[in-house]
């Protein structure tokens, strides 16, 4: 049995669970690899099973590890369960509402996050798919002519993810982003219809059998836009050379923040220090000053500091992180583009 299958039914029998729901095309991929394209029912349980759409049936027997079935009805699900003298049923965070009300009445539910914890350690299969994601981004990067680009921003968008399907990519791992001038102030700018301004902010990944990456980059032109990108730079390098098993991700957070804090900057540093990613380019843990998680080996996570003034600039640099004995940056691309 597969060893993510195995590690949920300890944690299971640890609750006194006896199945785990899952209906996230992300989590049914991961157990099972198979990506549902409708919806899909995954039960996690000794003999696990997944109900699939009519329509996902050949991708699914194609594609699944573990036993298929057609889904029928709710009813039908919900009385084979009961068959089977499952009466607790744990359930994933996200579980649409709609679907939870479906089960309440014949299964004692709790939301737990066993699908996340597993998530959270990444196998070397999978780093090796996110350094291959990255590769392609990168290089696809680097065939823009950025600074003697006369497009817009959506067609130099549009050229970046083109060059990535060209390179290898699935598709872009979110949507990309390529913005100038005073909306570079906006952490998820929508490309415009405008010819380039300065700085130029582009944000972007590729995405790899499923596995995303994620790279920004800012390009700045005057004195003081190359003070903000000196500080932002600064945090950056730093809070990666403080990653280490052991500690918490909301120290790697500080070390960034108290950087831009101490030039004066720090309300204007407007989100968290990083994300996980993987077959979702969000996942846990992430390097935010909430977030407790104890850093491991095997975890995958973001660093992109960033300084915003509203209706001027911002700058944000980032780069991924694969965590061994210590951070090591996924990929080659300078940090500095001139």
């Amino acid at each position: 049995m597969d060893l993510h299958i195995e590690n949920i039914l300890n944690d299971l029998q640890k609750d006194d669970f006896q199945a785990y729901l899952l209906t996230q095309f992300t989590n049914v991929e991961y157990i099972s690899n198979y990506k549902p394209t409708s919806f899909a029912f995954c039960i996690i349980k000794e003999n696990p099973i997944i109900y699939a759409s009519g329509m996902d049936m050949e991708l699914a027997k194609r594609d699944s590890s573990i036993e298929i079935k057609e889904y029928e009805s709710y009813e039908v699900m919900v009385k084979e369960l009961k068959d089977e003298g499952i009466k607790n049923l744990a359930i994933e965070p996200t579980l649409p509402y709609s679907t939870y009300v479906r089960f309440k009445d014949d299964f004692a539910i709790d939301s737990k996050t066993y699908i996340d914890k597993q998530r959270m350690i990444k196998t070397p299969e999978e780093i090796e798919k996110i350094s291959k994601a990255t590769e392609i981004a990168q290089k696809s990067f680097m065939q823009l002519d950025i600074l003697n680009n006369k497009s817009s921003e959506k067609e130099i968008a549009f050229d970046l993810v083109r060059y990535m399907i060209q390179n290898g990519a699935d598709k872009e791992s979110f949507d990309t982003i390529v913005t100038s001038g005073a909306n570079s102030s906006l952490p998820h700018a929508v490309p415009q219809a405008k010819k380039l301004s300065q700085p130029i902010l582009i944000d972007w990944g590729a995405m790899f059998e499923g596995y995303c990456s994620d790279n920004t980059r800012t390009m700045v032109y005057t004195e003081y836009q190359h003070e903000i990108w000196d500080i932002v730079a600064e945090a950056h390098d730093k809070a990666i050379k403080a990653i280490k098993p052991g500690m918490k991700c909301c120290e790697i957070d500080k070390v960034a923040r108290d950087i831009i804090s101490d030039y004066g900057y720090g309300d204007n540093f407007i989100h968290s220090t990083g994300h996980s990613l993987g077959l979702d380019i969000h996942e846990t843990p992430g390097f935010s000053p909430k977030d407790d998680t104890i850093i491991e080996e095997g975890m995958v996570i973001t660093v992109e500091p960033g300084i915003y003034f509203e209706g001027d600039f911002g700058v944000r640099l980032e780069d991924t992180i694969s965590i061994s004995k210590k951070g090591n940056v996924i990929g080659d691309l300078p940090l500095n583009i001139q």
